[in-house]
C-alpha cells in the first residue's frame, strides 16, 4: 500500500512540474505574440508614411531617408525576433521611424500628427531650444531648434551609447558613429559641452555626462609617469592610453492614423 501512495506522489509532482513547464512555455509566447502583433502594428504605420510621403526640401528629404532606413532596419529585426525583448526592440525602431516622419512633415510645414511615445529616453535628453554654431578641433558645427539650409539632420533625441543627445536640427549627424559603433570616441564631450553648455532646453545630463567623459578621458591621457617608482626598483612608466513585417502601404489623409 505504501509503495502505491509513494508512485502516485511521484506521479503527481511530476505531472505537476511538467505542468508547471508548459504553463511557463505558453506564458512566453503569448508575451512573445502580444509584443510582435504590437511591434508589427507600428512598422506597418512606418511603411504607409514612408511609401506616401516624400520630402520637398533638403531636410524633410533626409528625415524620410532616415525613416526609410528605421523601416528597413524594423523589419529585417522583426524577422529575427525570437523574444519579447526583441520585439519591444522592433517597435522602438519602428517609433524612431515614425519620429522622422514627424520631423519630416514639420520641415514642409505639414500636421505632424499626434504625438508619439517616448520609448527612447528622449524625456532624459531634452531638446535643443536655440541656434548655436561652434567650431571643435578646427571643425565648424550647427545646432537648431528648426530645420533649415545649415541644419538638415534631424534626431528625435534619446540615449545613444550610453549618453543623451538631445532633440534637435544639426548641421551633420555626429552623433552616427557612436551609434554604429556603440562608444563614443574621445573628444565627442568636447563637442557636447561646447554645443549644450548652458542651454536651457537641454537636460543637464547632457553636458554633465560629457563633463564626465572628459575627465575620464583627460586622466587616463595625464596617466603618463605618475608612477615613479623607487630608486630600488629602476621606476616604472605608466603611458597611459585612450579610451576610445510587411505593412499595408495605406495613405493618411493629411495625418498618421493613431
Amino acid at each position: 500500500m505504501g509503495n502505491i501512495v509513494l508512485i502516485a506522489l511521484l506521479i503527481l509532482l511530476v505531472g505537476g512540474g511538467l505542468y508547471l513547464l508548459k504553463s511557463r512555455a505558453d506564458t512566453k509566447q503569448r508575451e512573445l505574440d502580444d509584443a510582435k502583433a504590437d511591434a508589427r502594428r507600428w512598422v506597418e504605420r512606418l511603411g504607409g508614411q514612408v511609401m506616401n510621403l516624400t520630402g520637398s526640401d533638403t531636410a524633410s528629404q533626409q528625415a524620410m531617408a532616415d525613416a526609410s532606413e528605421r523601416f528597413t532596419a524594423a523589419g529585417s529585426q522583426m524577422e529575427q525576433a525570437r523574444t519579447k525583448e526583441q520585439a519591444r526592440q522592433v517597435t522602438q525602431t519602428a517609433m524612431e521611424g515614425l519620429y522622422y516622419v514627424r520631423a519630416a512633415r514639420q520641415a514642409m510645414g505639414m500636421d505632424p500628427g499626434p504625438e508619439l511615445p517616448d520609448l527612447t529616453g528622449r524625456g532624459r535628453a531634452g531638446q535643443v531650444s536655440e541656434d548655436r554654431d561652434i567650431t571643435v578641433e578646427g571643425h565648424e558645427y550647427a545646432a537648431s531648434p528648426r530645420p533649415g539650409s545649415r541644419t538638415p539632420h534631424y534626431y528625435p533625441g534619446g540615449v545613444v551609447a550610453g549618453r543623451p543627445v538631445p532633440q534637435g536640427w544639426y548641421s551633420e549627424p555626429w552623433w552616427k558613429p557612436a551609434l554604429v559603433a556603440g562608444a563614443w570616441g574621445i573628444g565627442s564631450f568636447l563637442l557636447m559641452d561646447a554645443m549644450f553648455s548652458g542651454m536651457h532646453g537641454v537636460s543637464p545630463d547632457v553636458t554633465n555626462a560629457a563633463y564626465a567623459d572628459g575627465y575620464q578621458d583627460g586622466a587616463a591621457a595625464d596617466d603618463g609617469g605618475g608612477d615613479a617608482g623607487g630608486a630600488d626598483d629602476g621606476g616604472g612608466f605608466d603611458s597611459g592610453g585612450f579610451d576610445s513585417g510587411g505593412f499595408d502601404g495605406g495613405g493618411f489623409d493629411g495625418g498618421f492614423d493613431f
